[in-house]
């Protein structure tokens, strides 16, 4: 029982130097007596742990679990007079634990909670004090280090359960480590089920050297049964862990009775064990989860009486101090999500992983307390003993920022030196000062900075600390202390697994949709407003209908309320006005630098050094994901996750993250407008592009490099906007020794640049680096010697570049009666190599491409070196030393309008008496800068194409020149509504004048239909094009009756259309032919009238004949369709002969296009019956002997090819070739010859003629 204590006021938290006697002895009175239980085994050892405790410091005491040692080591210490000078600080890993623990001792000393024994945990203190053992969690005593260095409020202290090796415990072993020989008179005892005794002892040597006394405490109430059950794999070959579990159950149940508790690793593996055992296992089977985030109701239900068979499925969170009533038996799937901290990638992974040997123990140890128990373990018993025989301490898995920071504020030293169990590796101390530095809490040297003692006095996490210190700053603390108390916390929002939709329904109206941290304000701004408006049992409802953990809320709150009057006592003052988003998220940013990422491609983060990471999909930006974001914490599970992300803008990195910012200047260069060296930036911060090509001055970072770039690019390359004497003069004569080396294609006339940089360099001191200072000591110094800058000829020139003349290299060219500008650049590879002409647009058609293939006289001894070298060597040898034929070819003839090759060919023939065929020359073999580069401009001097192929710009500008020639010419040249000749001489160029220039025109009659009008072209082949058909409609419309009259009396017109028809024509464009034929053969005879007289004289002429001659023309028309109608219908009989009968297809297609009466002179149209008639022998006599036909087509087609590549060429480029089509004649005759010789031919004709004729022509 319990016994009264006299009203002693003493403050647990606060050191006391020392009791009064008085008090010391009141508190002796009143100690309560406590009784042991006999049944358990740590009773029978507890003289033996009094005597241990009197006469040592330190004593380590290891029992298996369900020994007791829990519950019974402080009453042993009670049973020894500890407690009287201060506490037995009693503590526990868990909240949960310590608070069931504290409950259990008060009731085995039958006192109530809060007398003799109570408990303190986070924002809830049951101590009193009367108490004498006070059960609290390790994070409760260690944050009771920084107000109570030397932990005067304890006599005794027990850290249980030291085992599980937190980052508390380990701290708080070092630390008690260094405080025992300062407190003598303080007891220190350690405990656990599975503890590495050893290690434990030797880290507490006595006074002599020896390792502290361990105590074994063996036995307990009842035996376990261990049993191995690896699991099966599937016809799949998979293991199903779920199904492992149920098999387990099963064969529990065949057992006697008793609850079940269940480890598992997560609480997605919790709901899917539940599912599968609610679907094998009766409804009256209770299937209970517990694990940490479970609300506290749901935590409860674990711990009420019940009535039937239970099971329980839990995280490690059951496996120490937490005792679940009822447990017989334990199902151990051996994994367990063990948080271990990534140095490299700088994130906590929550990764499922085997359990070490003494974890394994401790969960064997849950059962066997009521009655026999049984442990089922999912693997193999190989598996067990090839497993670690400790859990790694959580030192060596951690962050170590927090530590590092708190040891640095309590003056402890360096972290490498604090006596821990397990010293740190290197790698994780570097790592925590990391952290630290990049929240600006350490510096260079690892030595707090203002920022760092100013975290250090806030017992909060590093990083949360960091934002409420920023958040002041921002004027934002109302809203960042809501938030930062939300983060201390976990997650009040509950999600049931039966009920998760409407759980997600009811935390809609919490979201944000650029940030969750702002769905923190949301929540805290419900809760408030349901607080002061509703009772404590509505807010329950409340809650609970939303989906809310009261408690967490609570809990929430109160860390809010200690942070308000934390940053109260500060003297800092929350903000009035409502943070804006971008105030809030700096603030938050400047403790989560580390936590940055940039959107990829794939829909990944690339975060701080490297990592990748996903936003979590409960995340409010799961789907609208922001290029830039932020995250609370990034944690690994099945993979990387950021969990409460916000979005965040670049801008803000640059001032939050200063102090990490990596900036690398390159490319550094000079700007001509501002007239300093510049130079682009990139800034990564770890590692993450912050901003790229920013463009800074330069000069003030690398003052030497400016002046080196200014002198060589400002001053010697020219780039500098200045109207200086010096400068405008040298670059005068630099340009006049440049356009010297263009010309001669030497680049070794002007001196180095090095050498000019030189000179620059040699007059002007250093700290010059940028236009206006260079200005400021310029002006000084011509004050004393005005040419001091200036350059000469002779310095700038190593050599005279002799015969660089005007006459060899001249500024214009002359063609079509203007003058077009050259210009010269040496840039061999370069798309203006060589000679540049400038063509205004409404030249380009006047342009003759013959003549500049002859470019000027500088270059054109060379260009025909260069042709003759490309000729085959047989007909290169006969024409001597080709340099020497070269300079005598450019003495003897002038430049002219034919092609260079052929004036080439036509010399060689007249002096040295030999024939060069044209396609002998291989021009394509030149160099670019030997064939003229043409540059077309508008009329503003814009640039519209440049080329070397005057023809490519003539196909794509060509067009366009036209019109604007015509907008030019026509309104001063043009006549329109002409029925006669009333316009006088027709001259064939005519000259207008167009302001300053003048323009060569071609004048030409076009066709209006019932008139024509006089217009000038710009090229002569196409006012020739047009010109014969407006001629021919000036004479029709002089002889408009005799037109009439002979239009509807053609000579079986009407058979005539029917055959015409084939051809795709109608009776109209039959007449229309027929016509036009007539009135050429009538009046249109070579050559053409060019004055009025010469009109009305082949028009009178023409009026007496026109009858007869279209008459006659309509018979041959006749015939040609008969015969063609003929031959037709006999290709049909031959179709076994498929080559034939495209080769007379085609020839038909060329002979008689619809257009054939017009298009055809009479004097080859008079001879088509014949050649039709011949293809229709051919066609007899080809079944008789078709190799014959096959010889004579071999014989035929090279000839034709020849022709048809030639003829293809030249209508590509525009040209017509009067002995191409007699060629094209010729070949048609060929054909008489060869398929049909008895039909007979005009004139001689053979293949060796027709290749004669070919070489003939290509010379």
């Amino acid at each position: 029982m319990s016994r009264s204590v006299s009203p002693i006021r003493l403050r647990p938290d606060r050191p006391r130097s020392g009791l009064p006697p008085e008090v010391v002895e009141a508190r002796r009175a009143n100690l309560p007596r406590p009784t042991f239980p006999e049944e358990l085994p740590v009773s029978a050892k507890r003289e033996e742990i009094a005597r241990a405790i009197q006469e040592h410091q330190v004593v380590i005491v290891c029992g298996e679990t369900g020994s007791g040692k829990t519950t019974q080591l402080p009453k042993i210490c009670l049973s020894i007079g500890r407690g009287v000078h201060g506490y037995i600080g009693h503590t526990q890993p868990r909240r949960l634990a310590a608070r069931a623990t504290a409950g259990r001792i008060a009731q085995e000393l039958q006192s109530e909670l809060g007398q003799a024994v109570g408990y303190k945990i986070r924002f809830n203190d049951r101590t009193s004090p009367s108490s004498y053992i006070k059960l609290m969690t390790d994070g409760i005593l260690l944050a009771e280090t920084q107000t109570d260095p030397e932990l005067r409020s304890y006599d005794t202290i027990i850290i249980d359960e030291a085992h599980e090796r937190s980052l508390n415990i380990d701290f708080l072993l070092g630390y008690l480590k260094q405080l025992l020989p300062r407190r003598p008179d303080l007891k220190l005892i350690v405990t656990s089920a599975t503890l590495d005794a050893d290690r434990f002892a030797r880290h507490f040597p006595q006074p002599n050297g020896e390792p502290a006394p361990v105590i074994e405490v063996s036995g307990r109430l009842y035996p376990v049964e261990i049993r191995y059950r690896p699991p099966q794999e599937n016809e799949d070959g998979e293991i199903d862990i779920n199904e492992a579990i149920v098999d387990a159950v099963d064969e529990l149940a065949r057992l006697d009775p008793g609850d079940v508790l269940v480890f598992l690793p997560g609480e997605r593996e919790i709901r899917e064990a539940a599912e599968a055992l609610r679907k094998h296992h009766p409804p009256h089977t209770e299937i209970l989860p517990l694990y940490a985030r479970l609300s506290a109701a749901e935590q409860e239900r674990v711990f009420k009486p019940h009535g039937g068979r239970r099971i329980v499925l839990a995280t490690n969170v059951a496996e120490t101090s937490l005792t679940v009533p009822g447990i017989r038996y334990v199902v151990d799937t051996g994994l367990a999500r063990i948080k271990r901290y990534s140095y490299r990638n700088k994130v906590e992974q929550l990764r499922i992983e085997p359990i070490a040997q003494s974890a394994a123990r401790q969960r064997a140890g849950r059962c066997g307390r009521v009655a026999a128990g049984v442990c089922i373990r999912l693997y193999e018993e190989e598996d067990y003993n090839k497993r670690p025989a400790y859990t790694d301490p959580e030192v060596l898995r951690s962050s170590l920022a927090g530590v590092i920071l708190r040891m640095k504020a309590l003056r402890l030293g360096a972290v490498e030196h604090f006596p821990f169990i397990d010293p740190p590796a290197p790698k994780a101390v570097n790592d925590g000062y990391a952290l630290l530095q990049e929240l600006g809490a350490v510096d260079e040297a690892r030595e707090l900075t203002e920022v760092g003692r100013q975290l250090a006095r806030l017992p909060l996490d590093p990083r949360i600390a960091r934002m409420v210190l920023a958040a002041r700053e921002e004027q934002c603390l109302a809203e960042v202390l809501v938030i930062a108390a939300a983060l201390s916390v976990q997650d009040p929002r509950e999600r049931p697994a039966e009920r998760t939709q409407a759980a997600d329904e009811a935390h809609k109206k919490f979201t944000d949709e650029k940030s969750d941290f702002l769905g923190y304000l949301k929540l805290w701004k419900f809760f408030e407003e349901a607080l002061h408006h509703h009772s404590n049992r509505k807010l329950h409802r409340l809650c609970r209908e939303h989906y809310l953990s009261y408690i967490r809320m609570r809990e929430w709150r109160d860390v809010y309320t200690q942070l308000k009057e934390l940053v109260g006592e500060q003297g800092w003052r929350l903000n009035d006005k409502p943070a804006t988003y971008a105030q809030i998220h700096r603030a938050l940013l400047t403790g989560l630098l580390g936590n940055i990422g940039l959107k990829q491609e794939d829909g990944h983060y690339l975060g701080a050094r490297g990592i990748k990471f996903h936003i979590h999909p409960g995340s409010a930006l799961a789907r609208k994901s922001p290029r830039w974001v932020m995250a609370a914490e990034l944690t690994e599970t099945t993979r990387l996750y950021a969990r409460v992300v916000a979005g965040i803008e670049p801008e803000w990195l640059g001032s939050v993250g200063a102090h990490l910012i990596k900036r690398h200047q390159y490319e550094p260069h000079w700007e001509k407008k501002p007239a300093h060296v510049a130079a682009f930036e990139r800034a990564t911060l770890y590692g993450l592009p912050v901003y790229t090509n920013r463009r800074i001055h330069y000069g003030p970072l690398d003052p030497e490099e400016s002046r080196r770039i200014f002198i060589r690019q400002a001053l010697v390359e020219g780039d500098y906007d200045s109207r200086a004497p010096f400068f405008l003069h040298n670059r005068k004569l630099i340009a006049e020794i440049e356009a010297l080396e263009h010309k001669s294609r030497r680049p070794d006339v002007l001196v180095d640049d090095e050498l000019i940089y030189a000179f620059y360099d040699s007059l002007i001191p250093p700290g010059i680096h940028n236009g206006a200072a260079f200005d400021a000591w310029r002006k000084e110094a011509e004050a004393k010697n005005p040419k001091l800058l200036f350059l000469k000829r002779e310095d700038l020139m190593r050599h005279e570049a002799a015969g660089i003349t005007t006459a060899q290299f001249p500024h214009h060219i002359e063609m079509a009666g203007r003058r077009f500008a050259l210009e010269y650049l040496h840039d061999p590879g370069g798309p203006r190599d060589g000679v540049t002409m400038t063509i205004p647009l409404i030249a380009l058609n006047q342009i003759s491409a013959a003549r500049c293939e002859w470019l000027v006289p500088g270059l054109l001894k060379e260009k025909v070196a260069l042709l003759a070298k490309s000729l085959p060597q047989k007909l290169r040898h006969r024409l001597g030393p080709l340099q020497e034929f070269a300079a005598e070819f450019v003495e003897r003839v002038e430049p002219s309008d034919m092609p260079l090759a052929e004036a080439i060919a036509r010399y060689a023939r007249s002096e040295r008496q030999l024939v060069i065929p044209l396609e002998a020359f291989r021009p394509e073999t030149l160099p670019p800068h030997l064939s003229m580069n043409f540059r077309v401009i508008d009329e503003h001097g814009r640039q519209l194409a440049m080329g070397r192929n005057l023809a490519a710009l003539r196909a794509e500008l060509g067009h366009k020149a036209g019109e604007q020639f015509a907008a030019v010419a026509q309104p001063k040249a043009a006549l329109e509504g002409l029925t006669e000749w009333s316009f006088g001489e027709l001259d064939e160029v005519m000259e207008i004048r167009s302001g300053s220039q003048t323009l060569i025109g071609y004048p030409a009659l076009v066709d209006e239909g019932d008139s024509v009008s006089l217009q000038v072209y710009d090229a002569p082949d196409k006012a020739r094009a047009v010109h014969r058909a407006g001629l021919r409609r000036l004479f029709m419309l002089q002889l408009k009756e005799q037109a009439k009259y002979l239009e509807k009396n053609f000579t079986g017109l009407q058979t005539m259309a029917l055959q015409y028809a084939a051809l795709g024509g109608d009776a109209a464009e039959l007449k229309r032919q027929l016509l036009a034929a007539a009135f050429d053969r009538a009046c249109m005879a070579e050559p053409l009238p060019v004055n009025r007289e010469q009109f009305e004289q082949r028009r009178d002429e023409g009026r007496t004949r026109l009858n007869l001659i279209g008459q006659e023309l309509a018979r041959l028309v006749g015939v040609i369709l008969t015969e063609y109608q003929a031959v037709t219908k006999k290709l049909q009989t031959v179709k076994g002969f498929p080559e034939v009968v495209r080769d007379i297809q085609e020839q038909l297609a060329r002979l008689l296009p619809k257009n054939f009466i017009e298009a055809t002179p009479y004097d080859r149209l008079q001879h088509f019956p014949r050649y039709l008639k011949a293809i229709a022998l051919r066609l007899d006599k080809l079944r008789a002997d078709p190799s014959r036909d096959a010889r004579a087509m071999a014989e035929y087609a090279p000839l034709q090819a020849q022709w048809l590549r030639e003829e293809a060429k030249r209508r590509k480029q525009g040209e017509t070739d009067p002995q191409l089509e007699q060629f094209r004649w010729m070949l048609e005759e060929l054909r008489v010859q060869l398929y049909a010789q008895e039909l007979r031919t005009p004139a001689p004709v053979s293949v060796k003629r027709l290749q004669k004729f070919w070489e003939s022509l290509r010379r």
